[in-house]
């Protein structure tokens, strides 16, 4: 009977196995789940800089310039809540937010937004960072004129908001990626409150008025009830009325931001002659 055991030190038979090719969708596969077990084993103290990112993208195929510019979008990123339930479909979101390529370096867009939000928009500098501004609306006598005459004929939609920011970040020497945000937290704060207390007035005002004919003999509770009826349904009208007005509040502005871009794409934000503004502005300081 032939013997088919190993003998000790007779090495098996070697298999060539030929690996299957990755199409593109198991390639991407594969290197998410890489990434995800090696972020998994990272101490919280090992980082990756912007270099060892780029190397490491050209060494599974990815353009330096497509990692420079999802670091450039990574940076500038806003994170701002979801408009959710019955107040975010009544009254929208919180903000609005805005961004794009445009030539230039952080220093000369920068300064070109500074000036324009100033000038154009009634806003003065709140916060100065390195990569970011931010600013807020101006209450001054020269502010407070400018809108009120409105010679321009501008809409000023982010005057409303508690703070307008702008963020940009070199993607190479020659462009940056430029992210406007306007924040409307409050405003909309403000907009829930009045709606709720039309509403809640409106309610408890026809509730009210029911009970008060139920207890008066000969009084037409149905009559009553029909009256309080139209007082519940005109609170809510006016609740309705507050989230429109806010919902459009957010358009406008949301419109302003990406107008703001175009003209900073375009070189069209440059330092007009002096204007009664300027005047008003060197009186009232």
């Amino acid at each position: 009977m032939p013997n088919n055991l190993p003998v000790p030190g007779d090495t098996p038979p070697a298999t060539a196995l030929t690996p299957a090719a990755l199409d593109r969708g198991a390639l991407d596969r594969v290197l998410a789940r890489a990434a995800e077990l090696n972020a998994g084993q990272l101490e919280p103290a090992e980082g990756m800089t912007e270099a060892q990112l780029v190397d490491l993208g050209r060494e599974v195929g990815i353009s330096p310039e497509h990692i420079r510019q999802a670091l450039a979008e990574e940076r500038t990123r806003v994170t701002a809540p979801e408009a959710r339930g019955l107040v975010g479909e009544l009254f929208g979101a919180t903000g609005a937010v805005a961004s794009r390529l445009v030539a230039g370096t952080p220093v000369t867009l920068l300064a070109a937004l500074d000036q324009w939000m100033q000038r154009e928009e009634i806003l003065r500098p709140k916060r100065r960072f390195a990569d970011r501004l931010t600013w807020e609306g101006r209450r001054d006598l020269a502010g407070n004129l400018q809108a009120g005459l409105n010679f321009s004929g501008r809409a000023y939609a982010l005057k409303g908001a508690s703070e307008v920011g702008a963020t940009v970040v070199a993607i190479d020497a020659q462009r940056c990626l430029v992210r406007l945000d306007a924040d409307f937290a409050e405003s909309r704060r403000t907009a829930v409150g009045l709606g709720g207390a039309a509403a809640t007035i409106g309610t408890l005002g026809g509730a009210g008025l029911v009970a008060w004919s139920a207890s008066i003999p000969g009084a037409s509770v149905v009559i009553a009830s029909i009256v309080a009826g139209g007082w519940a349904l005109g609170g809510a009208g006016l609740a309705m009325v507050a989230g429109r007005a806010q919902k459009r509040r957010v358009l406008r502005a949301q419109v302003a931001l990406e107008q703001i871009l175009d003209r900073l794409e375009h070189g069209e934000i440059k330092r007009p002659a002096n204007s009664l503004v300027d005047l008003l502005t060197t009186i009232t300081r």
